[in-house]
């Protein structure tokens, strides 16, 4: 499976504002934990379109929405990234916040607190067919299903994609949204995407086995492309119930893991936008998941080079 040349990239997901607390060691309760702190632009539908352009994808839409509050900001910040902002303000909500608690002595291995704010109202009144026209691929954020209007929006764009004959990628997000949403539910709101991108404990979530590789292979019974993100233990592409490849990590020192997954899906698509086929597609993910480790917050280097301040 390739992507069309030539055609545009539409992501519709969050666009959120990140928090991101590097500690060393664990959090002593009760009193102050000293911490370098960033406050960074992030989101796991803008990080993959920031990551898609950095990595050569030359026409990249984001579909958010977000708070009057930081409206202006984040549409400049997806613009220095090479990507086209079509952001809906909310008029009541403020933009999502994460807060990323980063451990920085345990490879930067981190854990998320979550407001979501407006992100999850982006709703079918949101959607418009014409949102695609002049795209070759459409990208979804699996935070979209964990809020109604933003299931509705989903099961909208797939119907809209398939009608033109769009590819549609999700990213299934958050194992611990997960677990809320439920699996069969899950399973049945992704009917008609053609590519999974789960990470490791997503896929084994999903399918109840304890191996990734096992369960990227149940999952492509259903999807038709799968790839499973491991992290430092690299991917596995799945189709067809069978694993067709296994593509190793990059090496990489970590900063902070925050979006690694997401530079990954955005390296990946942008590849197969070029007409990779998906086992040369994972590898360049891999390559952007190593880079994106080596900085603060989710997105790759800006065209002046800058990053979250500390």
């Amino acid at each position: 499976m390739t992507g069309a040349l030539g055609g545009a990239l539409l992501v519709a997901g969050d666009v959120i504002t990140d928090v991101v607390a590097r500690h060393r060691g664990p959090l002593d309760a009760g009193t102050d934990t000293a911490a370098a702190i960033s406050l960074v632009p992030g989101g796991a539908g803008a990080n993959v379109a920031c990551w898609a352009a950095h990595r050569g994808c030359p026409d990249v839409r984001m579909l958010g929405r977000v708070g009057a509050d930081s409206a202006a900001w984040h549409e400049g910040e997806l613009e220095a990234y090479g990507v086209r902002p079509l952001l809906v303000v909310d008029p009541t909500e403020p933009t999502g916040t994460v807060v990323c608690l980063v451990d920085a002595e345990a490879s930067a291995e981190r854990t998320f607190l979550t407001d979501s704010g407006a992100s999850l109202r982006l709703g079918p009144e949101d959607w418009r067919d014409s949102l695609l026209d002049g795209v070759a691929w459409l990208h979804l954020s699996g935070y979209l299903l964990f809020s109604e209007p933003s299931r509705a929006l989903v099961t909208r764009a797939v119907g809209a994609a398939r009608a033109r004959g769009v590819p549609v990628s999700l990213d299934p997000a958050s194992s611990g949204f997960l677990k809320g949403l439920g699996v069969d539910r899950f399973l049945a709101l992704v009917e008609g995407v053609d590519v999974l991108l789960p990470s490791r404990d997503e896929a084994c979530l999903l399918t109840g086995l304890a191996d990734a590789r096992d369960a990227a292979a149940e999952l492509s019974r259903s999807v038709p492309l799968v790839v499973a993100k491991q992290g430092a233990a690299g991917a596995v592409v799945a189709r067809s119930g069978v694993v067709r490849a296994r593509v190793p990590a990059v090496p990489a020192t970590p900063r902070d893991t925050t979006g690694a997954g997401d530079a990954f899906t955005g390296g990946f698509l942008a590849a197969l936008l070029r007409g990779a086929e998906p086992e040369e597609a994972a590898a360049e993910g891999a390559r952007a998941g190593a880079a994106a480790v080596e900085r603060i917050g989710g997105r790759p280097p800006g065209r002046t080079g800058t990053e979250g301040r500390e």
